[in-house]
């Protein structure tokens, strides 16, 4: 895909943590090559480094002047292009030393330009450079600056892209016989588009059988979150819908991926070719990482890049990892439009990348002929959506929905910060079931009041004077905000602000056990376990239980860990467990 600004953030963290030493840029010399031939080779390189680095120069000059004038579209469409001009150039950019020091120095100039006060920066992995030590360790800024309200820190995940882009294959792996090929061809049948069958093919489907079995059953189970959706638009939009498996390869099913290029979402759109496909991405929100958006706008790429390559796929899942520009560049040098030919001529990681989403869909298409038996799908995320008119808090809705601030964060993996875009209605998505409960309670709520108030429960028998109590409210500010709300009736009262002392308060019956009284029973994990895991056991919805417990289905719980169970399960034990 196009590389590309704008959420520097990602990519100031990753490409620094991920890049490794400096590897060999020229290939291997011809054999007669005398010495006298390698400085001609090494000036060669350099000169094309040096014509990289002026045209990513000029583009940040424009970029600057345009900032300057306040045409900030014109400015950041000019920093796009400097750090593409980079990127698209055709040199593997971790692999030149100065090509890599300029990168990081262009990123972070680019991120001072945008973002003069210095906004600290979130850290998806550890960093291990002193920029962004000094940015978020608070070097050079006030101690005492006012926490910027609604914001986090966003919990951004290693896009599996970066380690296919190292993957060697080993000799066992690289051991394809002619009935394996030819049982290639057979399966290939079973593929709603055309591609042409080749060893390699083979070749990652024993890598996935081997040392890789563990990404592919993680893959195969989360892939059934999204799958329905990704099928549908794929099909809606014309795209194949075996294609969808592209999604395993580029993010493993995880929205929060991110690669060295700061690539993000699902579907890993850099930001200029999201913005191109119509995803937003502004201080409030960035599209790439939603559900059914950025998967509409991977469709409408892919479809883009098939028709510039008369329908063949196998060229456009090319270019969506590296850029039409590089396959166009392979075309032109191999003499013809086909992906095997050109293979020579590509980056490394795309010559990888499209046999492995070739042999991710022979698996996913018949599993058990492949040797993953009893590989059970995640169910497709359950939710409702309701649209508030302007910033609301994610812990309100949470506490609306009963449940964590982080499972809301889990359905709305494209707000950046804990709250919705302010001045702007959204469509927030809450827990299967739980959109009317949301939607009584806001309306209890007044808009300007959204971003700061809470919801917390009551329990039978407690008034508004014993909420204003152990709040720390005036009883007049209760009444306000829950006017007409019978307490007999209702399990939630709104609270004026989120900086409300909160204390607990209970009257139980003689006898009543926690368990009968809340609805839910309780175990305890075992090492290993997730939800998923453990709702599929007791034939119980993963995504019920996750809601219940604050937690997203795939998450590994700790031994010994406490898990909430709908009551009723109680009579369903176990047949793995």
């Amino acid at each position: 895909m196009r590389t590309s600004f704008s959420t520097l953030i990602a990519r100031l963290t990753l490409f620094t943590v991920l890049v490794g030493p400096a590897a060999n840029v020229f290939g291997q010399l011809p054999v007669g090559s005398s010495a006298r031939d390698i400085p001609t080779a090494v000036q060669q390189s350099d000169e094309h480094v040096s014509k990289v680095i002026a045209t990513a120069e000029d583009y940040f000059r424009k970029g600057k002047l345009n900032l300057e004038k306040n045409l900030r579209d014109q400015a950041r469409d000019d920093f796009d292009k400097a750090v593409d001009s980079i990127l698209e150039s055709g040199l593997d950019v971790r692999a030149s030393q100065r090509l890599n020091d300029f990168y990081w120095q262009l990123v972070t100039r680019i991120y001072r330009e945008e973002v003069p006060e210095r906004v600290p920066l979130p850290r998806p992995l550890q960093p291990n450079v002193a920029e962004v030590a000094e940015q978020n360790n608070g070097a050079g800024t006030q101690k005492n600056d006012p926490p910027q309200i609604g914001f986090r820190e966003q919990k951004f995940e290693p896009s599996p892209l970066d380690e296919l882009s190292k993957l060697v294959l080993t000799p066992e792996e690289q051991n394809v016989s002619d009935a394996d090929v030819l049982a290639l061809e057979q399966a290939k049948q079973n593929v709603n588009f055309g591609f042409t069958i080749n060893p390699l093919i083979q070749q990652y489907i024993n890598y996935y059988q081997g040392r890789g079995r563990s990404t592919m059953e993680s893959g195969l189970r989360r892939s059934g979150q999204f799958m329905k959706m990704a099928r549908l638009i794929f099909k809606e939009e014309g795209v194949p819908v075996d294609i969808t498996w592209l999604g395993q390869v580029e993010s493993a099913w995880k929205p929060k991926a991110v690669s060295w290029a700061a690539a993000s979402g699902l579907w890993q759109f850099v930001p200029s070719t999201g913005r191109v496909f119509g995803l937003r991405q502004t201080a409030w929100i960035d599209e790439r990482n939603s559900f059914e958006q950025a998967t509409r706008a991977s469709a409408k790429y892919l479809k883009t890049l098939a028709a510039r390559y008369n329908g063949n796929w196998e060229l456009a899942m090319a270019a969506y990892n590296t850029g039409a520009g590089n396959v166009d560049r392979g075309i032109s040098r191999a003499g013809t439009a086909n992906f095997w030919a050109i293979y020579p001529y590509i980056a490394q990681e795309t010559r990888n990348y499209v046999p492995n989403i070739l042999a991710t869909i022979l698996i996913a298409k018949n599993p058990e002929k492949y040797g993953f038996k009893g590989i059970r799908s995640e169910p497709a995320l359950a939710y409702d959506v309701v649209q508030v008119s302007s910033a609301t808090s994610l812990q309100l809705v949470a506490q609306a929905t009963d449940t964590s601030v982080d499972y809301i964060r889990s359905l709305n993996p494209e707000l950046r910060r804990d709250v919705t875009p302010r001045g702007e209605a959204y469509n927030v998505r809450v827990p299967g079931g739980k959109g009317k409960q949301f939607y009584a309670i806001l309306k209890r709520i007044p808009a300007e009041r959204r971003d700061s108030a809470r919801v917390i429960s009551v329990v039978p028998g407690e008034d508004l004077q014993n909420v204003a109590i152990r709040t720390g409210t005036s009883l007049a500010q209760l009444q306000a905000m829950n006017n007409g709300v019978d307490l007999k009736s209702t399990t939630k009262v709104v609270v004026p602000n989120s900086s409300v002392r909160l204390t607990s308060w209970r009257r139980e019956k003689p006898g009543t056990t926690e368990s009968a009284s809340s609805g839910f029973t309780k175990i305890r994990a075992r090492k290993g376990d997730t939800i998923a895991r453990i709702a599929a056991a007791r034939n119980l919805d993963a995504n019920e239980v996750a809601r219940l417990n604050g937690l997203t289905p795939e998450v590994e719980l700790r031994a010994g860990q406490e898990v909430r169970l709908p009551a009723t399960s109680a009579a369903a034990p176990s047949r793995r467990r």
